[in-house]
Order: structure tokens, then C-alpha cells, then sequence
């Protein structure tokens, strides 16, 4: 853990220039709007270790793929969102040097991100090889009203120097992305141009054929008044922009604006893409910087209004909570169902920017219970488009019939994971799908969904699983063989709880749609039997036989469910018996050796008990819990917010509150030793999860919102909003009471500590809290 920012409520604040955790700054400062995004790179030359990154939304590359071993089924290619060119470069030049802060003396610098009003800022003072001193003050906004615009104020004041400051917005195409499979470039150049007005870059990557085109302009001031400079132009073939300058003294300041415009060929025609990205970025200039900051600002704030979480009386908790809060919508917005939330967001290239099945875990049901806006439809929908796709990667591994394994990696729908044990067996990714699938209709309570389209999707999936399964003769027993459960640090294995206990709950979720669209959706029903040729008597008859029959490994003695059939086999040490020093295991240890041990790496049982939790007691979730805790690492950002629910649903407030510091805080504080790889955006909204659904006890039960509020010591009280069938509902809990307020929606039934309350709007509600 290393905790080097400041703890601000509604700010991250970095004091003192670190170049040895510099890419770790990069990841926290990363900047996003849901279309483009970028780490937090300099503006200015940085000659030293960097991970430079800019990424667009659905542009991807196909990386050839790279393995020692090929086997049938593994893809030919790596999707990525590819490092796009630079667009937010700014050389500073004087006479005879440049701004580097590699090379010059830092002698105070300060970074910080705003995160009620999306700006992020750095202010810095450094004296150069020959004695120059320069102030710099940097703002940049990536537009959340505008999506199609970065907007950067930079400023330099001299100190001592006396001659001539250039400023140089750029815009470059000769960028490198970090972890390509075979240090291929992904981009061509189509032109490269600037003219007196404007500068723009066309590309294309390379074999996908994706295009963006990035166009600049500026407004240049001396001592904070415009002034028209002559500028030199830049034209390189992947270079282009303006060196604007102007002839200072000590005490005075020169300022450029630099307003770029990010067009990509998902949002326009590509022949349209040049005048579309020069017309944008000429615009923006005219409106002006604050105007264009105003409406940045004001969409902020109507998020904040929607989805802040405000908790008193303790700040690390709240600075984290809103950092990833914040981070979630910088970068998804869901407003195109053909773009989706990669695990690190536009912060880092781990994973290759493709969806994971972290997006249904964590996002859907954030984005479904924290605002009223049809984000979570949206995600939806991005897995029914690529309906096709999953039968056709099923089909690959000889499954018939339509079907459907969704990929565990993707951008496009196909498949791009090629570690065996991965791509081929961890095939619990289709359940939790079909698990957002029915919270959608849960929580929304809109079924038109699953008849227009949520249905083709379960039946694809429940074909899948009606060929995997195997029937035991042994046991008398449906069974799955050689699977991969949500714990990574176990491959091959047989009987895995949560594989098939998710199985069963998907063929029956599935099953109850069925029979509901049938009654109430006649129409589509018919539309759903046309399109998937399905056959109810036959299909349906044998998942029943699967519901009815499937092998669900289980300790009576201890009462416990059997992770899987090797499990109790292991020697059952806990977490504490690990050295301190061999933390993260995956760093120390071989991979034969993790494999041997009983060490978890994420919620596996406990993520079945949290998901599924109508079917399960409280001492049942806490005999698992019990067991399965002290043998679980967390190395992976999916386990610790899993943990902390559980932990609150038992009523363990002080484990609960712990894990959940864990799940907030894991970037700030870097628990896992790997921020600088890129944020862990996905998993940010267990931490949300934690408090709505772990603290505040939220569950769905028979229809009906039920609450049973637990509040850390370490808390004065807490205060979420909360989205329920057309219904906004806000709950405070202090110390001594629970207070309710209904702020959309004429009326709503909640159930609190067992009591049912009828809730009007306008009517506030106190309740006493039970201890």
C-alpha cells in the first residue's frame, strides 16, 4: 500500500514531483468523457519513464495474437483500443532550451484533480539547465458537454528569464503503443495538414481500417490580453501545429489555449471526419474557454446531483467513494450501445480497453440503481448486438444449435482471450448476463425487455449449457468438467459451486421468461420461437432435468459449500500464514505453486451467495464467510467490495468496513502494487455497492426495496440516492435514526429492519435505527 496523495473530499491532490511514481500519477490523474480519454501525461516534453495514452471509444486494432502453443478455438487476433495520436501536446520553448521536467529542477509542483467540476490542474515552478525559471499553471478539461472536445489553458509566467516563450500545441501521430503483441505501429497517416486557422491530423489504423481526425486551433495571450501573433507552422508527416510566442520580462506571463476537436468514423461518415473535426474545433474556439468550462461544469454537476454519495466524519472514505464515482462516468456515459466500459477504462492498455464480464458484475447494477438515465439498457443491448458473435465463438468449440459462450474478452463479440484455462473454461461469464438481464427487469420493472430482446440471449445461453453439462453415472448427478471458476488461481478443475450453481440459476431464470413472455408478450413470443427455432417441450424439458439434477459440491459437516471437488483436498492454511514479503502472491510465487495452494484470488462461493442471495440464510452466509475470508488474498480488484457486503449482511461492521476502505481506496492507496498499469474502473462501482447494498442492507425481496442499515464507527452518517421502478428515492442513515426522503415517484412501499413504510413525495420519513 503506499499512500502518497492528500486527502481532500471533492479533490486529489498530489504535493511534490516524483519521477519514480510517475506512472502511477498518470493513472490517478487519467482524464475521460466517456467518448476519448488519456492518462495523465504532461503536456509539455517528459524525456523520462512515461506511459504516454490517449484512447477513443470503440477504435480498436487488431493485434495479431501471440502465443507459445496455438490450440483450436484460440483467436487469430487481440482486439485493442489502440494508443491514439497525441492531441494534447504543448511544447514550451525558450531561445535556446525546452521544458522538460526530466532535466530541470523541480522546486515546488503541486497536481490536482477536481472532481466536482472535472478539471484537472498543475501548477509547478523549475529553473533550467541555465538558470531560467519558469512558473507553469496547466488546466484541462476533457468536455463532458461537448464530447468531442479537450480544452487546455496553459500558462507561463518568468520568473527571471528575459527573451521569447513559444508555445507549440500539436498534434502527433508517431506515438507507440506499450504492450503491442509484436511492436507493430497501428496507425497511418492520411494527412497531416495546417493551415493559418487550423491544424488537423487524419488517421486510419492499420487492417481494422478505423479512423479519427484530431483538429486544433488556439488563442494566444500575453499578460491575460489576446494578441495576434504570426505563427510558424508546423507540418511534419506526422507532426502538425503552430509555435506561437511572444518577448517577455520577469513578472510577465504568456497563455495559449489550445481547443482540439476528437472526431472518430463510430460517430460520422469518414470522408466527413476532416471538415467535421475542423468545424468542431473553430467552434469551440469562438464560444471560449469559459463558456465552454461553464457547460462542462454544469453537466458535472447534474451528475453529481444524481449519483454523490455523501458520508460525514470520515474523508478517506468520501475522497474515495467520489473518485471512482467520478472515474465510472468520465468513462462511460451510455450513450452509443456499440461502445461498452474496458477494465481500465481510458487510464492504462492492460487488457486492451476489451469488455470483460466485470461490466455486468459491477457497472450494470451501479448505473441501474444509482440514476435514472437508460445507461444499463444501453449495456444491455451492446451483448444482444452481439448475440451472433457468441454463437458463432461457441460454434468454434464444436457447440451446435445456436448456442452462444460469450467471450471473456471483447470489443466486437469475438473472442480475444488466448490463456486455455481462461478462454475455454471460465465459461461462468455467460450467467452473470443473463443475471443483468433479469436485475434489469427487477429493478426497472420493464419485461418488455426481455421479450424484445433479453430472451434470444438467455435461450442462446442455456443451449450452451445444455451441451456442457455431463451426467454423472457415479453420482447420479448432471456435473461440469474442467472448469475455471471466479477463482483464477485454480484451472482445470471439476465442479466448481459457483459454475454450477449460476448454471442452474440461468436454465431456470430463463425457464420463468419464458413462460412470462409467453402470457404477457404473445406476439414476441411467437417473433422469439420463429427467430431461435425453439422447440419449449424438448428444450426446456431437458433443463429442467439439469435444475432438478445438478451436482452442487457441499460439506454437510461444516456446512459449507465445496468450492469444488479438489478443494477440501488442499492443505487449509490461511491467509496470515503468508509472509508479509510474498505479498501479492502473484508477484512471489510461481504459478505451480499458487495453483497448489488453497489461496483465493477473488470471491468464488461468496460471489454466488452475494449474487444469489434469495436463496440463503444468514447463518449460511456466514459459516461460507467464515471459511472462505481468511483464505482469500483479494488480488483482484472483483473481490474485496463481494467481501464487504457479505461482511455487513452478517453483521461484522468492523471487517465490512475494512474490506470496504479495501475496494475504495485501492487505486488511491495502490494496495496491489499496480496503478500505474491503469485504474481498475469496472470494479470502482462495487465500492458504490458496498454502501447501497452492503451498509444499507438493500436487497429486492418479493418485488419490494428492503433496508437493513448498518454504520461504521468510524462514521457520522450517510446519504445515497437510490432508482426503483420510476422512483428516486434518498436515505440518510445516522447514528440514531434512518431518514427518507422520495424525490421522484408519487408513491413507493420500502421495507426497513422488517417494517414496511409507505413512502409519498413531498412526506419525509424518520425511522429509529435498530442497533
Amino acid at each position: 500500500m503506499k499512500k502518497f496523495l492528500k486527502v481532500d473530499e471533492w479533490n486529489i491532490i498530489e504535493e511534490g514531483f516524483h519521477a519514480d511514481n510517475l506512472r502511477a500519477s498518470e493513472s490517478i490523474f487519467s482524464l475521460g468523457n466517456g467518448r476519448f480519454g488519456q492518462r495523465g501525461n504532461f503536456e509539455e516534453s517528459y524525456s523520462s519513464d512515461s506511459l504516454q495514452g490517449s484512447y477513443v471509444a470503440g477504435i480498436t486494432f487488431l493485434d495479431r495474437t501471440r502465443v507459445g502453443w496455438w490450440k483450436n478455438g484460440y483467436p487469430r487476433f487481440f482486439s485493442r483500443i489502440p494508443n491514439t495520436p497525441d492531441w494534447s501536446g504543448i511544447y514550451v520553448r525558450l531561445i535556446d532550451e525546452e521544458l522538460d521536467l526530466a532535466h530541470w529542477d523541480v522546486e515546488s509542483y503541486e497536481r490536482r484533480l477536481d472532481m466536482k467540476a472535472g478539471i484537472s490542474y498543475r501548477d509547478f515552478r523549475v529553473t533550467s539547465p541555465k538558470g531560467n525559471t519558469l512558473e507553469v499553471h496547466v488546466e484541462h478539461i476533457n468536455s463532458m458537454d461537448n464530447q468531442n472536445l479537450c480544452l487546455i489553458k496553459y500558462s507561463v509566467t518568468s520568473v527571471n528569464y528575459e527573451g521569447k516563450i513559444s508555445l507549440v500545441p500539436y498534434l502527433n501521430g508517431d506515438v507507440k503503443h506499450e504492450s503491442a503483441n509484436f511492436d507493430e505501429k497501428m496507425w497511418n497517416i492520411l494527412r497531416a495538414e495546417t493551415t493559418n486557422d487550423y491544424a488537423y491530423l487524419w488517421a486510419q489504423t492499420r487492417r481494422e481500417d478505423s479512423q479519427i481526425c484530431c483538429a486544433l486551433t488556439y488563442r494566444f495571450f500575453r499578460n491575460s490580453k489576446q494578441i495576434s501573433v504570426s505563427p510558424i507552422k508546423i507540418e511534419k508527416e506526422k507532426l502538425t501545429g503552430f509555435s506561437a510566442g511572444a518577448d517577455v520580462k520577469p513578472g510577465e506571463k504568456v497563455t495559449l489555449i489550445k481547443y482540439t476537436a476528437i472526431v472518430s468514423s463510430l460517430q460520422c461518415d469518414r470522408q466527413e471526419l476532416v471538415e467535421r473535426a475542423v468545424n468542431e474545433a473553430k467552434a469551440a474556439r469562438e464560444q471560449g474557454w469559459e463558456s465552454l468550462t461553464a457547460a462542462h461544469k454544469e453537466r458535472w454537476a447534474k451528475i453529481w446531483e444524481e449519483t454523490d454519495v455523501e458520508i460525514k466524519g470520515d474523508p478517506e472514505a468520501q475522497q474515495g467513494i467520489r473518485f471512482n464515482i467520478f472515474q465510472l462516468n468520465q468513462s462511460y456515459q451510455g450513450d452509443d450501445e456499440r461502445l461498452n466500459i474496458g477494465p481500465k477504462g481510458f487510464t492504462g492498455e492492460k487488457y486492451g480497453g476489451n469488455t470483460q464480464w466485470n461490466t455486468e458484475l459491477c457497472c450494470v447494477p451501479y448505473f441501474l440503481l444509482s440514476t435514472p438515465r437508460e445507461v444499463c439498457r444501453k449495456l444491455l443491448l451492446y451483448r444482444y448486438n452481439q448475440l451472433p458473435k457468441a454463437i458463432e465463438n461457441a460454434r468454434k468449440l464444436g457447440f451446435t444449435d445456436g448456442a452462444a459462450l460469450y467471450p471473456m474478452v471483447t470489443i466486437h463479440g469475438e473472442e480475444c482471450h488466448n490463456e486455455w484455462e481462461i478462454t475455454f473454461e471460465e465459461i461462468h461469464r455467460n450467467n452473470i448476463i443473463v443475471y443483468a438481464i433479469m436485475q434489469y427487469a427487477r429493478v426497472t420493472g420493464n419485461k418488455e425487455y426481455i421479450a424484445r430482446y433479453g430472451l434470444e440471449v438467455m435461450i442462446a445461453i442455456c443451449r450452451f449449457w445444455s451441451q456442457r453439462v455431463s451426467y454423472s453415472q457415479a453420482r447420479q448427478k448432471f456435473v461440469l468438467l474442467g472448469v475455471t471458476g471466479p477463482n483464477e488461481y485454480e484451472n482445470n478443475v471439476n465442479n466448481n459451486w459457483y459454475t454450477n450453481f449460476s448454471c442452474v440459476q440461468c436454465l431456470q431464470s430463463t425457464i420463468d421468461s419464458i413462460e412470462m413472455v409467453a402470457h404477457e408478450f404473445p406476439e414476441e413470443y411467437a417473433r422469439v420461437r420463429r427467430v431461435t427455432r425453439f422447440n419449449y417441450a424438448e428444450e426446456t424439458s431437458r433443463w429442467q432435468k439439469i435444475i432438478d439434477g445438478m451436482y452442487l459440491p457441499r460439506d454437510e459437516q461444516q456446512g459449507i459449500f465445496i468450492q469444488d471437488d479438489g478443494y477440501p483436498d488442499k492443505e487449509l492454511t490461511t491467509v496470515d500464514d503468508i509472509p508479509a514479503n510474498e505479498r501479492p502472491i502473484n508477484q512471489w510465487w510461481s504459478w505451480d505453486r499458487i495453483l497448489r495452494s488453497c489461496y483465493i484470488k477473488q470471491s468464488d462461493v461468496l460471489l454466488g451467495l452475494f449474487l444469489y442471495y434469495e436463496n440463503f440464510d444468514r447463518e449460511t452466509i456466514l459459516r461460507n464467510f467464515r471459511f472462505y475470508e481468511p483464505r482469500t488474498v483479494h488480488e483482484s480488484s472483483l473481490s474485496p467490495f463481494v467481501h464487504a457486503i457479505l461482511a455487513a449482511w452478517i453483521g461484522d461492521t468492523e471487517e465490512a468496513y475494512r474490506l470496504f476502505l479495501h475496494a475504495t481506496r485501492l487505486d488511491l492507496d495502490d494496495y496491489n502494487n499496480e496503478v500505474h498499469q491503469g485504474l481498475h474502473i469496472t470494479s470502482m462501482a462495487g465500492s458504490w455497492q458496498v454502501i447501497v447494498r452492503g451498509f444499507a442492507g438493500m436487497k429486492i425481496l418479493d418485488g419490494q426495496l428492503d433496508f437493513n442499515p448498518i454504520i461504521p464507527q468510524a462514521w457520522d452518517s450517510y446519504t445515497f440516492k437510490v432508482n426503483f421502478r420510476g422512483c428516486t428515492l434518498q436515505m440518510k442513515v445516522e447514528k440514531q435514526a434512518i431518514k427518507i426522503s422520495l424525490l421522484e415517484g408519487c408513491e413507493l412501499n420500502i421495507r426497513i429492519s422488517e417494517v414496511v413504510y409507505n413512502l409519498k413525495k413531498g412526506k419525509d420519513l424518520t425511522v429509529p435505527r435498530q442497533k
